[in-house]
């Protein structure tokens, strides 16, 4: 005879608020690096123009 099992226990596991709290953070440090990088590209572009050395 198989045994009822509620659907509450069957369950592999509950979304929680740790895995909120995961994807936001990697969000957030996937805006900073792109942040970061812009930045970055606008200095070289900058020192490029200053220099004389950019190409269009």
């Amino acid at each position: 005879m198989a045994k009822n099992i509620p659907a509450w226990k069957a369950r592999q596991g509950r979304r929680g608020y740790q895995v909120l709290l995961v994807l936001v953070i990697a969000l957030v440090l996937a805006a900073a690096a792109w942040g970061a990088a812009e930045i970055y590209g606008q200095i070289i572009e900058q020192k490029a123009v200053q220099s004389g050395t950019l190409s269009s």
